[in-house]
């Protein structure tokens, strides 16, 4: 199964029970059947959204298209195996019990690699084939030219190629479709560029600066991997020059930032950074230390002695109201 994960993780993970993923402490407090109904309509959404490989997928995965259910699905396995992988999308209708309403609702959600029809491999519903021929007839670009090439998608104009059954959404969506064909709607993943000469928190010097990810939001601030193997804090105070409240408003989990090291304390292991590039560490600690001396007096070899002075005026007070009150009398 974990083999399995690495070439296709959605294909396994449809197979877990919905119930058993832990979605959290309480989980087991609430209507187990809506529970279930609600991450199913999410793992339909995912599944759909994707695509499924209809020569590769499992009868489990099979089953959470839209239009199909486990009969189908069983069925669809069934014929790949006596009949060899499917060459284009047509020939579901072979499979047993799979009528043209199925059919309909299921195509565009399977995919057909390396098929007879390029267009198997994409989004692009069977029934919305003849506005690509038009594109292809309009470009003079062979479909297989077309597919994935933004350089000519980007410059059509939707509103020449609307018909009375294909309006300009519909359109615009199929030349959406042509231009990241395949089974992944994510965009271009980016990661931070960690360096190569820092692997720990001994690596780390004040004032480096260091590319990093946010891997946690708090509401005092953001903690950032920088590669070291223990994250830094960004106090929300470090984030910007203005004011915010939350700083959620400034940066989410899994942004890439800039940040600069503040200090280091590796035998804690702490690291504070900062996101403004113009903060000095000694220009950071210089005004809390100051406002330290300056207002907290000291006595007693430098022990802190304000807490007992306040202590003995409170109860100084205390005693004068008290006789104050019996005079009073």
């Amino acid at each position: 199964s974990i083999a399995r994960r690495l070439q296709d993780p959605l294909a396994e993970l449809v197979k877990i029970e919905p119930k058993a993923i832990g979605v959290g402490q309480y989980q087991h407090d609430v209507s187990q059947s809506n529970l279930g109904k609600s991450l199913n309509t999410v793992i339909e959404d995912c599944v759909n959204a994707v695509g499924v490989d209809i020569n590769t997928a499992s009868s489990a995965l099979l089953s959470h298209v839209s239009g199909l259910n486990r009969t189908l699905a069983n069925n669809i396995v069934q014929f790949r195996d006596q009949s060899g992988a499917f060459k284009d999308r047509k020939a579901l209708l072979k499979v047993e019990r799979l009528g043209p309403k199925a059919y309909e609702q299921a195509a565009g959600f399977l995919r057909i690699m390396d098929g007879d029809n390029p267009l198997d491999a994409s989004a692009v519903h069977p029934e919305a084939y003849p506005v690509v021929n038009s594109i292809i007839e309009h470009t003079s670009i062979a479909v297989n030219d077309i597919v994935g090439n933004s350089d000519v998608l980007k410059k059509l104009q939707p509103e020449a190629f609307v018909t009375d059954k294909f309006g300009l959404p519909t359109v615009t969506d199929i030349i959406n479709e042509l231009d990241k064909p395949g089974r992944d709607p994510r965009p271009e993943f980016k990661t931070a560029n960690f360096k190569d000469d820092v692997h720990s928190l001994k690596d780390l010097k004040v004032g480096m600066i260091l590319e990093g990810v946010v891997s946690n939001v708090a509401n005092f601030g953001a903690f950032v991997d920088v590669g070291v193997h223990q994250d830094g804090l960004v106090h929300i105070s470090a984030m910007t020059d203005k004011f915010i409240s939350d700083p959620r408003e400034i940066v989410k989990t899994g942004d890439i930032v800039k940040v600069k090291v503040m200090e280091v304390d590796a035998d804690r292991k702490r690291v504070s950074f900062t996101m403004r590039m113009g903060d000095t560490p000694n220009q950071a600690n210089k005004p809390k230390h100051t406002k330290a001396k300056q207002n907290t007096p000291r006595s007693n070899g430098g022990h802190q002695s304000s807490k007992p002075a306040k202590q003995s005026n409170q109860m100084m007070g205390n005693a004068f109201a008290d006789a104050f009150a019996k005079a009073k009398k």
